[in-house]
């Protein structure tokens, strides 16, 4: 293994640590929805405030990633990761665990800096598969968190004496949160192994650290000249050429950065970073990811099916990520956006119809399922009444029941009341997942990494990706309002219709950029300086 492959992978570890706090939450939400009595918005900020997090964190860390460097950066995000971990699992309250969680999403800007440590220290050949490493890790993240939520879930329901000693049938949702504790430390730990780039070293007037680690990256050993001394040298000076007064290093002002960002000159690629940015969350993939169990409960499998299919939803995200890794430098980036595209408008209508055509009817064989003979008393006014969508089944329920207990066994009773084709709400879920993880996933951070200049690159993602965390926010802080007056298949014929705007834009807008160096796509753009 190559030492540029080697360093890539121990800074996309964040990327896993990520994806695993981002999705455990799929599991917990139904817990501590009902252990602190959660509205509808209540519940949706627990899932979206570590986003809110993350639009301060990503704001300011291309800047601080520019000023102090980007392993420091990294490594301060991997100590909030632990941080967030510890005390989530130890919360105590509603007030605690949002807190806890946008602590954690403060160092959700590892999806910011990571890929420009990875652009930075690539091989402009595999730059797209390297920086993929990082959503590749995202997915295998989101996979383990569906996989630790299902077996902790069945875990706690275990007669073993040490079960209960550990506190995992009272409090499994505790568990699931802790265990991000462990990933967290091994990325910690590991990123003082890794050395800075050399990309910011030069533009920092470290040319000398700069040729070190350049040397390290491209093979300098003995029996092994893949870049000479003089090669490394002529490097660094082009780098240091790519922007005016290179002297001035991390002396540039915020103000100054901003003012080159949103110029004119920057506006075409601002504009392009801004729509595939916006076109990634308002898709709806977060909803998917971070609610998928409560998702497949709508279609009224159960809860134990909705945590085993949700194990479904990071396979298929791993196998479409490798396989987007395998495209991404030989297909492109633009086909790869636009199949992703056509795909989730695809598999979103397919979701949508299977759940406009559900009906709800509890019968007295149904009713029965139902545990509490209180609660199947009082739903005996709606017996034999057929709702035509799940929004006016769940109101009739709470106006029953109330809303504290129709929402905590909202599951069983769509259970006993649904009759629909659960398959194709799967499969539609599923296609959405691989279309997504296929193109919107890694293609992103690759575009975003590869189409701003050197200098503007920190600060460029940091605005970018605000913006991403933003949509992001609203999408997972507005899904359970959606469900609730909306009803599920609006909700995913929207994220559909989303879908056809973007591919348009893309289409339009998003010029190719595989197979060029850095400074080649600068030029691309019309937004290399003048040497």
């Amino acid at each position: 293994m190559s030492k540029s492959v080697y360093f890539a992978i121990v800074v996309a570890l964040g990327g896993f640590v990520f994806g695993f706090d981002a999705s455990v939450i799929s599991g917990v939400v139904g817990f501590v929805t009902n252990e602190f009595k959660l509205s509808d918005w209540q519940q949706g900020f627990v899932v979206s405030s570590p986003t809110l997090g993350a639009l301060f964190g990503t704001l300011f860390a291309g800047f601080f990633a520019d000023m102090f460097g980007r392993k420091k950066v990294i490594i301060v995000i991997a100590f909030l990761y632990l941080v967030s971990a510890i005390f989530s699992a130890l919360s105590v309250s509603y007030t605690m665990l949002v807190t806890a969680r946008i602590i954690g999403g403060i160092a959700f800007a590892s999806l910011v800096v990571a890929p420009i440590y990875i652009a930075e220290i690539a091989p402009s050949k595999i730059r797209g598969k390297m920086i993929s490493i990082n959503q590749l890790n995202i997915v295998i993240g989101l996979s383990f968190a569906y996989f630790a939520n299902y077996y902790l879930l069945q875990l706690s329901g275990s007669p073993a004496a040490w079960v209960s000693a550990l506190g995992i049938e009272d409090n499994v949702w505790r568990w699931m949160l802790g265990l991000e504790v462990v990933p967290a430390f091994i990325f910690f730990a590991l990123l003082f192994t890794i050395p800075e780039s050399p990309r910011w070293l030069a533009l920092n007037n470290r040319e000398a650290q700069a040729k070190n680690v350049l040397l390290l990256l491209n093979g300098n050993n003995p029996g092994d000249s893949s870049m000479s001394s003089e090669q490394a040298d002529s490097f660094i000076a082009e780098i240091k050429a790519d922007r005016k007064q290179a002297s001035r290093g991390a002396t540039d002002s915020v103000l100054n950065l901003l003012k080159s960002l949103f110029s004119k000159k920057m506006r075409f690629v601002l504009l392009v970073g801004l729509v595939v940015a916006v076109c990634q969350q308002a898709t709806g993939v977060n909803a998917i990811y971070f609610y998928a169990p409560s998702i497949f409960e709508q279609s009224g499998v159960g809860q134990n099916a909705a945590f085993s299919q949700a194990i479904w939803v990071g396979v298929i995200n791993v196998v479409f990520t490798i396989v987007a890794m395998l495209l991404i430098d030989k297909l492109g980036r633009k086909p790869l956006m636009l199949i992703g595209l056509a795909g989730v408008f695809i598999s979103m209508s397919i979701a949508s119809y299977g759940f406009h055509n559900a009906s709800y009817q509890l019968t007295e064989t149904s009713i029965q399922s139902i545990e509490s003979q209180e609660h199947r008393s009082k739903l005996m006014p709606i017996l034999g009444q057929t709702f035509s969508n799940d929004v006016s089944f769940k109101n009739a329920t709470i106006e029953l029941l109330g809303e504290d207990d129709a929402r905590e066994h909202q599951s069983s009773l769509i259970e006993a009341a649904v009759t629909m084709n659960s398959l194709i709400v799967l499969i539609g879920i599923l296609g959405f997942v691989a279309s997504f993880a296929v193109s919107l996933g890694p293609v992103m951070w690759v575009l975003l990494a590869e189409i701003l200049p050197n200098r503007l690159r920190g600060i460029g993602i940091a605005c970018i990706g605000a913006v991403n965390s933003a949509v992001s926010f609203s999408v997972q802080l507005l899904f359970p309002w959606e469900l609730a007056n909306f009803g599920t298949a609006i909700t995913f014929l929207i994220y559909g219709l989303l879908a056809i705007i973007g591919f348009v834009l893309i289409y339009k807008m998003l010029p190719e950029t595989k197979g060029r160096s850095l400074e080649e796509i600068e030029d691309v753009f019309g937004v290399r300086e003048s040497q």
